[in-house]
């Protein structure tokens, strides 16, 4: 029976603190139980001596510093697993919240995890389809990878994200995939739209869901990607599925980091984010990848919306440290009708090379992919001249390409939220928009792959 504590000394906010303590770790989960009988859950956040300052889970509210009690539960937060947690929707904390019952569980893993040997991960290179040109055919996603999406407020991300997790899919072997969605500090509109989008498809039925509303506490936040990437591991690396964690707004839990910090009085750091805001989200992301000898695989895609749109916000920038590329949205083209407003230019995944070409998607992806991306930023120069000089000042050639960019938003960046193309379809769409231009400005593909795929 664990040991019971009368020794609140002091509730403040979320925090409180307890003394004449013993053997109590860093971590560790607490049970207060007020005068009338209620529980609340708790956990320790710091230990100093024979004192422990622990957050709470629910409100302070009603707390009486004489007549409540705690108990330490020597154990921190565990997840129950069971592979029956496919197609069920629960809280940030790991409780069902979709009318269903309790999962009995396999086994219960710590949410913390165990960080991977570096010397037993395997390369990421096998190809995703997620159905989207632009990130299909430009940026492409990888197994094993972490690719986050920076968007902004306004943007609309959360389709992109349920149309990712509908529709991606690990092409040719008849393997099995899953996905763990995590959503954090949402509303309930937001959780609602997604429950019932991956409902109607029917991709609910492969889906873990974790969802953290915006009035959950900020503990609840912090736990909620620990939750997922705790059953993403436990599907990836003992069930032998391909994972892929999407995760929305990451921007949401890096603010509940910088509440629980502020009511620690911690030093804060850039724009008050604590100084470990880096190794934390570190803790996060590097739980993706595949594992020699194992089956399974992790792909992570955080979502975040950047603060005023800024690149060089702490929480986009120590992201983009830690994960390889990024796909970002633009407000520009959402304001022009393009959907997803993906803009491929400063778009990049640095592991596109090792996912693409024969054998993985096609021959021509990368010579295209190349010559796309060349053409595209030569003309969106030709329409900034023509913005600035008039039509009159561009060479016939400049015009080309000005009509190829206009094309290329329009029908290989534009495809709306429930189109889903094979990876064939975009390299064709892609040859379709070469075709605007003369063969003689192709310079990146070489000729025998012109003369199969642009005489068409």
């Amino acid at each position: 029976m664990p040991k019971e504590y009368r020794t609140i000394r002091e509730v403040a906010g979320p925090l409180m603190m307890v003394s004449d303590v013993e053997d109590v770790t860093y971590n560790e989960l607490g049970e207060i139980e007020l005068p009338n009988g209620d529980i609340r859950r708790c956990q320790v956040l710091e230990i100093d001596g024979k004192n422990a300052l622990v957050q709470l889970f629910e409100s302070a509210a009603g707390i009486n510093l004489a007549g409540s009690k705690v108990r330490f539960i020597g154990k921190s937060m565990e997840l129950p697993v069971s592979p029956d947690m496919l197609s069920r929707v629960f809280d940030g904390l790991g409780n069902p919240i979709d009318g269903g019952p309790a999962i009995i569980p396999e086994k219960r893993l710590d949410i913390n995890g165990t960080p991977m040997n570096p010397a037993a991960r395997d390369y990421p290179q096998e190809f995703i389809q997620t159905g989207i040109s632009a990130i299909d055919g430009l940026n492409t996603l990888v197994r094993g990878q972490k690719l986050p999406i920076f968007s902004a407020s306004g943007l609309p991300h959360a389709q992109l994200a349920a149309q990712i997790a509908r529709q991606a899919a690990v092409r040719g072997k008849n393997e099995q995939f899953a996905v763990v969605f995590a959503a954090m500090g949402i509303t309930y509109e937001e959780s609602d739209y997604f429950v019932q989008s991956f409902k109607e498809t029917g991709a609910i039925d492969r889906t873990v869901m974790f969802v953290n509303l915006a009035n959950d506490p900020a503990i609840e936040r912090i736990a909620t990607p620990r939750m997922a990437l705790t059953a993403a591991e436990y599907l990836a690396f003992d069930m032998g599925m391909h994972v892929l964690v999407i995760m929305t707004d990451i921007t949401n839990y890096a603010d509940a980091l910088r509440e629980v910090s502020a009511a620690r009085k911690e030093v804060p750091g850039r724009r008050g984010y604590p100084g470990y805001m880096y190794t934390n989200l570190a803790t996060l992301y590097e739980r993706a990848g595949r594992q020699k000898g194992k089956d399974g695989s992790i792909t992570l895609i955080p979502i975040l919306t950047m603060p005023e749109d800024d690149k060089t916000h702490p929480i986009p920038d120590l992201t983009g440290y830690i994960t390889e590329g990024q796909i970002i949205l633009s407000r520009e083209l959402y304001r022009k009708g393009v959907t997803p407003p993906i803009d491929v230019l400063p778009s990049l995944s640095r592991l596109k090379d090792k996912g693409i070409g024969e054998g993985r998607t096609r021959e021509d992806h990368a010579a295209t992919m190349n010559q796309l991306f060349s053409a595209y930023a030569r003309g969106k120069d030709a329409r900034e001249l023509m913005i600035v000089l008039g039509e009159a000042a561009l060479t016939d050639i400049d015009k080309k390409y000005a009509e190829f960019a206009e094309a290329f938003e329009r029908e290989y960046v534009s495809q709306g939220y429930t189109a889903n193309r094979s990876i064939e379809e975009t390299l064709d769409i892609g040859w379709k928009l070469l075709h605007i231009l003369p063969r003689s400005e192709l310079k990146r593909i070489k000729d025998d792959m012109l003369d199969k795929y642009y005489a068409e």
